[in-house]
């Protein structure tokens, strides 16, 4: 909506010539080793490194400063930053009169947030909140990376469209190591994205409301598209057992990832029928009424579109076990039995009608890409792929602003519930485990436990490994506290991976209006021994 695309503006290893760096909502070092690779050799080479995050991680200690906002107040942070921007003249004139519309929205939105408004909201001091807007109004090429510490809000979209417009107001996009970078969560995401993995899109975003988008794909695979966007994640599990009767799910685990989880095996329950596809049986998959298995990355050839937009060739190392087959081939096999044809040979004849049906994945082929990935937008077959979006301008025409307001978190702490719940990942673990709790890595940590602050352990009279309920409005799970200082008093912390502590059990299913993401990072619980 601001930009005309929703993927990393850059690339993984621009990252290291950046020289500042805003990380918000993203604990890098444990959930993206790799690039925080790239961020401490920026670091080395004189970088600033700006941290955002209620928590002080090992990640956050590590930034040239650490601004630990209050849970759910970034709107209020990103919008006294820009205050400052305008107030003291230091945004990019010439890139916003140029390149950009609605200034003047976000000019007036922006006014009343001032330093000393927007620390009562955040808890950040206001000269903190100067410094580091000038640093990063002044920086020669400023990157901002998030992840879902900015998405995962009732106010998930208006979030980014804050982070997009800091982006805009200093002319840090469209050149190397600048833009704004979500990092995705796992390794094909993006590229799952890029396919129509998404209710209102076909392969490489083209939206299925447009009647000529409809006529092209209905031609080349001998139907009809549907005119009218599906639904995304949570409003299918809201609608499991009533409008939904039917499920299919691939490579996700809801029962443990989704928010409100009790509800959503409820919901898988209530089904008439359910497939599951999958590498092992997941939580998910024992609600099954069919499992079919499916063979895991190093058994099958294909491609990923990783994080930086760059697609890349997999090759298949081992034969899949049993009966196990790749999931295109499972997909080609239910839509014959089914009564629709799909006869394709190989992931390359795949890759091949991908490349004629999607215009930025135009020019990409198995043969390109045995020596080396290709970024995306890619067109044509000499063209060399894209480091960076939006150098001449951005793929929508001009960059758009947004005035977002400050909203508060859908949960606040209250007498009954006075905790703040948050939840993320562990440096060993991934997702719900499917995979990192098979082998050497549960080794290295089997269990979970809750981060809680010395000044509320006190409180509530509990010492370091006692277990503890944590209870919210939705359900309630026991948990072995550990007592620390990474958490502020108030604030408690736990990640998803286990299921012996399925901490979705207490997060909240209200989402965003617009990308209909839960707010997990915001639920109000109480503690007790």
């Amino acid at each position: 909506a601001a930009f005309g695309s929703g993927a990393m503006t850059n690339s993984i290893n621009e990252i290291s010539d950046a020289d500042f760096i805003l990380a918000c909502g993203t604990n890098t070092a444990d959930c993206h080793p790799v690039i925080s690779y790239k961020i401490n050799k920026a670091v080395r080479n004189g970088a600033k490194l700006v941290v955002v995050d209620p928590r002080t991680t090992d990640f956050a200690e590590m930034a040239s400063e650490h601004v630990q906002l209050k849970p759910g107040t970034d709107i209020a942070l990103f919008n006294g930053m820009a205050n400052v921007i305008i107030n003291e003249n230091l945004w990019n004139k010439e890139f916003v009169t140029n390149r950009t519309e609605d200034f003047e929205a976000l000019k007036e939105t922006a006014a009343k947030y001032t330093p000393e408004y927007v620390e009562e909201i955040t808890g950040v001091p206001a000269d903190r909140i100067k410094a580091v807007a000038r640093a990063y109004a002044g920086a020669e090429k400023g990157t901002i990376l998030y992840t879902m510490g900015i998405t995962q809000h009732t106010t998930g979209t208006h979030n980014v469209f804050a982070v997009a417009n800091l982006s805009m107001l200093c002319g840090q996009i469209g050149r190397e190591s600048t833009g704004v970078n979500p990092l995705r969560g796992q390794n094909n995401v993006q590229g799952a994205c890029d396919m129509g993995a998404l209710p209102n899109v076909l392969t490489g975003y083209q939206g299925v409301t447009d009647e000529a988008v409809r006529e092209k794909f209905g031609k080349a695979w001998n139907c009809t598209i549907p005119e009218k966007a599906g639904l995304t994640v949570s409003e299918m599990m809201a609608a499991a057992g009533q409008d939904i009767n039917a499920m299919y799910i691939m490579g996700e685990n809801p029962v443990l990832s989704d928010a409100d989880a009790s509800h959503v095996a409820k919901g898988l329950e209530n089904l008439d029928f359910l497939v599951v596809q999958d590498i092992f049986l997941t939580e998910t998959a024992r609600y099954a009424d069919v499992v079919l298995p499916a063979a895991c990355f190093a058994e099958k050839d294909g491609t990923f579109s990783n994080t930086e937009r760059r697609v890349q060739r997999v090759r298949k190392a081992v034969a899949p076990p049993g009966e196990a087959l790749a999931d295109w081939e499972i997909i080609c096999r239910l839509a014959n039995a089914m009564g629709y044809e799909m006869n394709y040979s190989s992931p390359r004849e795949i890759l091949d009608e991908i490349a004629d049906l999607t215009p930025s994945y135009g020019g990409i082929s198995f043969e390109r890409l045995e020596e080396k990935g290709i970024q995306w937008p890619c067109p044509t077959a000499d063209h060399p792929g894209t480091p960076f979006l939006h150098g001449e301008k951005f793929n929508r025409g001009l960059g758009k602003f947004h005035a977002v307001e400050h909203i508060a978190p859908d949960e606040v702490p209250d007498k009954e519930y006075p905790f703040i719940f948050s939840t993320g990942r562990r440096l060993f673990h991934y997702h719900t485990g499917t995979m990192t709790r098979k082998g050497m890595l549960d080794e290295q940590m089997s269990s979970d436990y809750l981060e809680i602050n010395w000044a509320d352990a006190q409180r509530i009279g509990i010492s370091e490994g006692d277990k503890v309920k944590v209870a919210s409005r939705r359900g309630s799970i026991e948990i072995p506290v550990s007592i620390t200082n990474i958490v502020p008093p108030g604030v408690v912390f736990a990640s998803f991976h286990f299921s012996e502590t399925p901490v979705n059990i207490l997060t909240n299913p209200k989402y965003d209006d617009i990308s209909k993401i839960p707010e997990f990072k915001v639920c109000a619980v109480n503690i007790t021994k």
